[in-house]
C-alpha cells in the first residue's frame, strides 16, 4: 500500500490550476471562487488523475468531496448520457447522499448533457426509475436503495468505472457491510475505487485489502485548534436575508475592525458595496485586486479609516491587523480547516475576539462537522429584536443631534426655521420631524421583524403559490428539453438561493414559471438572467401572465436529481484502459 505524506495545511504553493482537471471542470471550480486546494484535495486529486485507487482518511469537513468529484468528472467530461451509470458514489446517509449529488452538479456546470443522479431510501422510487432508465453519467446512492434497484433489475452496475465510498466507517457502523461487499462483487472488476473514511477499523482493511488494488493511502490530521479567546456563534437564516441579518448586528453590537469571508471574488465586492450603501465603511480584497491596492486597503483597515474588510480566503492569507475583533463568516466554508484559519484572524496575541457564522438551513451539516472538527460548541447568536433595533437607532439619531448642536454654529439657520414656524403656524417639533425624515432620507428608525428561516412546507401548501413568493418567468420551455432539476440546480447554483426557497415550477411549451422569494436582491436578479439552461439564458423576469398549474417539485429536485441539461457535447468513445480518472497527470 502506498502512502502519502501530509503537505503544509496552507497549500500555499499549489492551484487547482496546478491539476490537469478537463478545462470545463477548472472553469466551474474558478466560478465558484476556488483557488487553492485543502490538503486532502491537494494529494488526492493527482493521485486520481493518474489512474490510483486511494484510501482518503480525513474528517468530515476536510474538502473531500471535491477530492473526488473532480477527477471523476474529468474522467467522464464528454462523454455521451450512457445507459447504465460510469461511476457510482455511496454515502451512508439521503442528506450526505444529496449533499454529493448537489456538489457534482455545480462542477459540471459547463459539461452540456450530464447527469447526476440520486437514490435514496425514504423517496418514491418513480422518479429514481425514471431517471436510471433516461440514463445518468454518476448515480449518487445509499447502500440499501443501491441494493434494492440492483435487485429490482433497475441498476446495472457492470459498467462502473469509478466507485467512491463516502464515509466509509459510518456505512459499516449502519450494517451495511454485506451490501458494500455485494455492491463491490457486481461492480466492473477494473473500476478504480476512491475510499474515504475518518478512521481504519478492522472492517475498513478487509474491504481494502479485498478489493482495492495497490492503493495510495492519504493521511490528513486538520488542524483545528481555535483559540479559547474567540466566542464563536452561528445564525440560521436564509440567503436572502443574510445582509439585513447581518447589518442589524453591526447595528446594536460594538465591534472594532471587521473581516468578512464569501466564497467568491465577485461576492467580495458586491457585498463591501451593499455595506457602503447602508453607511458602513467597507472595501473589498480578493486575488483580481492589484497588490498595492490589496495593502492599501489592509492599511486602510489597520489606521481605521475603514471599519470592515470583505475577503475570500486567499487574499486573506497572512493577514494580521491588530483591530480585528470581529471575523464573520457570511458564507460558511466548505471545510473545517478554513474555519480555523478564518477566525483566526481576531482573539490574537491574548486579545479577546468575535466570530459569527451564518448557517442557510440546507447547510446545516457543514455546522455539525465544523463543531465536530474543533470539539466546540458554536453558540447559537440571538437577533436583536425590534424594540432593541427601535431603541438603538433612536439613540443613535440622538446621538447625532448632540453633536450637530455641540460642534455645529447654527446662528445662521435658526431665524429660517422661526420664520417658518410664524409664517406657517405649525409646531417647531413638526419642522424638525419634517428636518428629521430627510436627513434618514427614506430610512426608519422603527425596526420591521426579520422573516425566520424557511421551513419546507406541506406537499398541499407548495401546490399554490406560497405568501411572500414571487412567479417568475423563464424564456426556456419544454421545447427546450428543460426539467424541473435543471431549474432547481442552474438556479440555486448561479443565484445563490436555497432550494428549499424555490416554490412551484411549471414547464410550458416554450417558457417556464417558477415561484421564488419576493424580496429578490435586483443583483441576483441580473445574475440570473445571464444563466443558461439548455444552452439559453434564462431571461428571468417577474411573470406578468396568469399563473398556471404548478409542478410540484419533488423532494430530490434539489439542484442534482435529473442533472442539469445545457446543451449536448460530443461522443468521446475512450473507454478507460488503465487510466484511471481520465488517466491524466498532475502537472509537476
Amino acid at each position: 500500500m502506498g502512502n502519502a505524506n501530509e503537505q503544509a495545511s496552507d497549500n500555499t504553493d499549489i492551484r487547482f490550476s496546478d491539476f490537469d482537471l478537463d478545462g470545463r471542470v477548472a472553469r466551474a471550480v474558478a466560478d465558484l471562487g476556488y483557488e487553492s486546494p485543502s490538503p486532502i484535495q491537494a494529494q488526492t486529486i493527482p493521485l486520481l488523475l493518474d489512474g490510483r485507487d486511494v484510501i482518503g482518511l480525513a474528517q468530515t469537513g476536510t474538502g473531500k468531496t471535491a477530492a473526488f468529484a473532480l477527477p471523476l468528472l474529468s474522467s467522464i467530461a464528454g462523454r455521451e448520457r450512457p445507459r447504465t451509470p460510469l461511476a457510482l458514489i455511496l454515502a451512508p446517509t439521503r442528506e450526505l447522499a444529496i449533499q454529493v449529488a448537489e456538489a457534482l452538479t455545480s462542477y459540471a456546470t459547463h459539461l452540456g448533457d450530464f447527469s447526476v443522479l440520486p437514490i435514496y431510501g425514504g423517496q418514491s422510487y418513480t422518479p429514481q426509475i425514471s431517471g436510471l432508465k433516461r440514463g445518468a453519467h454518476v448515480v449518487v446512492g445509499t447502500p440499501g436503495r443501491v441494493i434494492d434497484h440492483m435487485k429490482r433489475g433497475t441498476l446495472d452496475l457492470s459498467h462502473v468505472e469509478h466507485l467512491v465510498l463516502d464515509e466509509a466507517d459510518e456505512m459499516l457502523k449502519m450494517g451495511f457491510q454485506e451490501d458494500i461487499e455485494e455492491i463491490f462483487a457486481k461492480t466492473n472488476p477494473d473500476r478504480q475505487v476512491a475510499l474515504f473514511s475518518a478512521t481504519m477499523p478492522a472492517s475498513i482493511h478487509r474491504i481494502t485489502g479485498q478489493y482495492l488494488n495497490n492503493p495510495a493511502e492519504v493521511r490528513i490530521q486538520a488542524k483545528t485548534t481555535t483559540s479559547a479567546n474567540i466566542r464563536q456563534r452561528y445564525l440560521t437564516v436564509m440567503h436572502s436575508h443574510k445582509l439585513d441579518a447581518l447589518t442589524r448586528i453591526l447595528e446594536v453590537e460594538e465591534y472594532d475592525g471587521i473581516i468578512m469571508f464569501v466564497r467568491t471574488k465577485q461576492e467580495t465586492e458586491e457585498l463591501a458595496d451593499k455595506l457602503k450603501a447602508r453607511g458602513f465603511s467597507a472595501a473589498a480584497i480578493n486575488g483580481d485586486i492589484p497588490q498595492v491596492v490589496r495593502e492599501r486597503t489592509v492599511e486602510a483597515l489597520r489606521s481605521g479609516s475603514i471599519d470592515i474588510l470583505v475577503a475570500t480566503d486567499v487574499a486573506a492569507r497572512g493577514l494580521d491587523v491588530e483591530r480585528i475583533s470581529l471575523v464573520v463568516n457570511f458564507d460558511i466554508p466548505h471545510d473545517t480547516e478554513s474555519y480555523v484559519h478564518r477566525i483566526g484572524r481576531t482573539g490574537r496575541a491574548g486579545r479577546t475576539g468575535e466570530a459569527i457564522l451564518f448557517v442557510t438551513p440546507r447547510e446545516n451539516r457543514l455546522l455539525k462537522a465544523i463543531e465536530r472538527a474543533t470539539r466546540q460548541k458554536v453558540e447559537p447568536l440571538v437577533m436583536p429584536t425590534v424594540e432593541e433595533l427601535t431603541v438603538t437607532r433612536t439613540q443613535k439619531f440622538q446621538d447625532r443631534i448632540s453633536h450637530t448642536l455641540n460642534s455645529q454654529d447654527l446662528s445662521e439657520l435658526r431665524p429660517v426655521i422661526e420664520e417658518y414656524v410664524n409664517t406657517h403656524n405649525v409646531p417647531a417639533e413638526d419642522v424638525a420631524a419634517a428636518l428629521a425624515s430627510l436627513v434618514l432620507d427614506g430610512a426608519t428608525l422603527t425596526a420591521e421583524p426579520l422573516p425566520e428561516p424557511h421551513v419546507r412546507a406541506s406537499r398541499n401548501e407548495r401546490a399554490r403559490t406560497a405568501e411572500g413568493m414571487t412567479t417568475y418567468r423563464l424564456a426556456v420551455g419544454r421545447m427546450d428539453k428543460v426539467n424541473p432539476g435543471a431549474i432547481v440546480g442552474a438556479i440555486a447554483n448561479e443565484g445563490g438561493i436555497s432550494s428549499q426557497q424555490i416554490g412551484n415550477i411549471s414547464i410550458r411549451s416554450n417558457h417556464s414559471l417558477v415561484d421564488l422569494p419576493q424580496d429578490l436582491d435586483a443583483s441576483v436578479l441580473k445574475r440570473l438572467s445571464k444563466t443558461k439552461v439548455a444552452g439559453r439564458h434564462i431571461d428571468i423576469r417577474p411573470d406578468r401572465g396568469r399563473p398556471g398549474r404548478p409542478f410540484k417539485k419533488r423532494s430530490n429536485d434539489k439542484g442534482a436529481g435529473e442533472g442539469r441539461k445545457f446543451g449536448k457535447d460530443g461522443f468521446r468513445k475512450d473507454r478507460r484502459k488503465g487510466g484511471g480518472f481520465g488517466g491524466k497527470k498532475f502537472k509537476k
